[in-house]
């Protein structure tokens, strides 16, 4: 059966409203006429209809994560693909739609650098959503852009903030015994966000290291974490911090380097070096 696109719609916003992402695909065109019109979508292991050939689904399926990077929660685009039809091989056209709830930002700790870092967060397009164990600071009245602001328990600190491979979190507790308890859950999930980093010293991020190899955890289990995080940048005060944090987020979204564009794009070396003033006095020695 081929899924009508109010049916396709349908199950798009059921996957929304469960907080996950849906792909759909309908071919645009073919060789066999038959396929064209024919819609699929899939949503975690669910999945639905037919792009009219299972050469042709297991193509589009294997290159969905290629395709949409984990931080995106929307996208389109057509590609063709190369699929074995009954009769013969083939080249299939392909519109594909990514539909899926916004990353998040969860910062865990609600200190004085978790309110620039939220501000920061919802303006990069992130759902914001604090957590921390003290009701005086986990407020709305502290945050009051965020999504959702949650005390919680420090033994089981996302046991009401289920995350997703798209998600960030951003640990700037007031203590390392809790930076620790969230790295542990972290670490043990089956799917882990895309993004952990961990505010703190040399001092105190050598220390949680060096506990989490105690418990058995590995140098590879480590390196998911950015910590220290965020870019250097030199700052020091909670809004520099934040601006630290939030640079790094989009240098890995978006595949920078974290170098200043002046070194990289080296304009003056590049195409100015060997030339010389054509006009009067330059203005070093002007006046």
């Amino acid at each position: 059966m081929n899924p009508s696109p109010v049916q396709i719609a349908g199950r798009v916003l059921t996957a929304l409203e469960r907080g996950e992402r849906i792909y759909t695909a309908v071919v645009t065109a073919s060789p066999d006429a038959s396929l064209v019109g024919r819609r699929w979508w899939r949503s975690g292991r669910r999945h639905g209809g037919t792009l009219g050939s299972p050469s042709l689904d297991g193509e589009v399926a294997a290159a969905l994560p290629a395709l949409f990077p984990p931080r995106e929660s929307r996208g389109a685009l057509s590609r063709q693909f190369d699929y074995r039809g009954e009769d013969r091989p083939g080249t299939a056209t392909v519109y594909i739609e990514l539909h899926g709830p916004p990353a998040r930002m969860v910062i865990v700790g609600a200190g004085h650098i978790a309110i620039p870092l939220s501000r920061l967060g919802d303006m990069l397009g992130l759902r914001v959503e604090v957590l921390d164990d003290r009701p005086d600071f986990a407020n709305r009245d502290r945050f009051p852009g965020a999504a959702a602001v949650r005390v919680i328990d420090f033994r089981d600190p996302f046991a009401d903030t289920p995350l997703a491979p798209h998600d960030h979190v951003v640990l700037v507790t007031r203590g390392h015994s809790f930076d620790y308890e969230c790295l542990v859950r972290l670490l043990r999930m089956t799917s882990m966000p895309h993004y952990i980093g961990m505010i703190g010293s040399r001092r105190r991020v050598r220390a949680t290291h060096e506990q989490l190899l105690r418990d058995g955890f590995t140098t590879e289990d480590m390196a998911r974490v950015r910590a220290p995080v965020g870019l250097d940048l030199g700052g020091q005060t909670p809004v520099e911090i934040a601006v630290a944090v939030a640079a790094e987020i989009v240098m890995i979204h978006s595949g920078g380097t974290g170098m200043p564009l002046v070194e990289k794009e080296r304009v003056v070396e590049r195409f100015f070096k060997c030339r010389e003033p054509t006009g009067g006095p330059s203005s070093r020695s002007a006046g």
